[in-house]
């Protein structure tokens, strides 16, 4: 199950980076600029992907997740292969749309599997496995994005990327299966409002700072991760392989480690330790910061590559710690709900915004630095890392008394629960024993 999650997860952002490596033959082609490029990556994508997972993740928290991550999959399969038809940028927008509708249905309803079938201490190394779907996506995009798009162009490229996706939608459909409806004695719950969820993550001091954490992040990086190739080819003059060759190298290789190493270090010397986990990712963070900013004041290639996979060590090591903690702050009715609220917030903010900020302030600064004023947006993003780190210093503060107190409140509704259903297995005996007298 969680093998099969992770190549699904894969392939839902292998198209994300192969698509930053089009972006300047895409420019070339429909005679676009940065602004329009960065709404394309950026805020038509990021609105439609929010809004659909919560609907999406809704269905999750009391249906078939299965059926779910089937159906979505496939969509956004197709999609990715439609993207090869399009004959304009209207027509390119209208089918990433498409794509983001589906990519919406990926996530959330994974997550909320791994957490029924790991418990608190082994979830993140579980989670951290799972994660490794965004270092595998980097080097399948890159490596074989990058080859693909210099050999065969951009449109042939979505198609060979987007087919695949549709066999792994019947895969998942046919080999997977949902633990609800293995059950033999299924507990009927309500299912909390989507206002109960919100309430919810705010009032809890630890969901607070990790949603505004994700969400600045999520500016800030996506920012970056959408017009890195493009700063590379534009300051270094190099073409979609080489990119794809490198990236491939210092995002998913290392990133691929540092996601895995991780999961693994915290299972064995930090499990049940979330305070701790919190410290370091407030610490990676700060490290990030520092580790991009020397990316882009370096004129040589070589230390610009090498600091670039700092951060994305460090980051990856975050992955299997953060996702962990959200699924154990909250209960399993609301698991997909919640992580689908925290995309939501940290898309439309993050993916929404980051890459359109980028590319209207590289458009702001080409009359003075010209060909290098991407350089110079992405270097005003580095210092807002720092601020990430603050928000996950707080949640270290608040959380391990947050995740007792919400093991507390669910032991406390399970024996009302097995209570309940004991009374009604007694009432249900005595009603037969009393038709057998009659």
């Amino acid at each position: 199950m969680l093998i099969l999650l992770t190549v699904v997860a894969t392939f839902n952002y292998v198209d994300r980076f192969v698509l930053s490596l089009v972006l300047e033959p895409i420019k070339q082609e429909f005679q676009l600029s940065d602004s329009q490029l960065g709404l394309m990556t950026g805020f038509a994508f990021a609105s439609f992907y929010a809004i659909a997972g919560i609907p999406i993740a809704r269905w999750a928290d009391r249906g078939n997740r299965n059926t779910i991550v089937a159906l979505t999959t496939g969509l956004w399969s197709a999609m990715v292969a439609l993207s090869a038809m399009v004959g304009n940028f209207t027509q390119l927008l209208l089918v990433r749309v498409g794509v983001a509708i589906g990519e919406a249905g990926c996530l959330p309803p994974a997550n909320s599997l791994i957490a029924d079938y790991f418990d608190r201490a082994e979830r993140p190394r579980a989670m951290a496995i799972y994660w490794l779907c965004g270092s595998l996506s980097v080097i399948i995009g890159y490596l074989g994005g990058g080859w693909l798009v210099a050999n065969y162009g951009w449109r042939l490229t979505f198609i060979i990327i987007g087919v695949p996706g549709i066999f792994l939608a019947l895969l998942v459909k046919l080999t997977l299966r949902e633990p609800r409806v293995a059950q033999k004695i299924v507990t009927v719950k309500d299912q909390p409002s989507f206002k109960t969820v919100l309430t919810t993550v705010w009032q809890q001091p630890t969901l607070r700072n990790m949603v505004l954490a994700f969400t600045v992040s999520y500016f800030f990086t996506m920012g970056l991760a959408q017009w890195l190739p493009t700063f590379f080819m534009r300051s270094y003059d190099m073409d979609a392989a080489e990119v794809g060759a490198w990236f491939s190298l210092s995002w998913g290789a290392v990133g691929l480690v540092g996601t895995y190493l991780g999961g693994y270090l915290t299972q064995r010397y930090a499990a049940c330790k979330e305070s701790l986990q919190m410290r370091f990712c407030a610490v990676a963070c700060a490290i990030a910061a520092f580790s991009y900013a020397v990316v882009f004041l370096s004129g040589s290639f070589n230390q610009a590559i090498l600091f670039m996979s700092v951060p994305v060590f460090v980051g990856g090591m975050m992955n299997g710690p953060v996702f962990s903690a959200i699924q154990s702050l909250v209960s399993d009715s609301m698991r997909s709900v919640t992580l689908a609220l925290i995309f939501l917030c940290a898309n439309f903010i993050g993916l929404g915004l980051g890459p359109v900020a980028v590319g209207a302030l590289s458009d702001l600064l080409a009359a003075a630095w010209g060909q290098e004023s991407l350089r110079y947006a992405l270097l005003a993003f580095t210092p807002g890392f720092l601020w990430v780190s603050v928000f996950y210093w707080k949640a270290a503060k608040t959380i391990e008394p947050d995740i007792r107190g919400f093991e507390l409140a669910d032991n406390s509704q399970r024996e009302v629960a097995v209570a309940g259903e004991s009374v009604s297995q007694n009432i249900a005996k005595d009603n037969l024993e009393l038709k057998q007298s009659l």
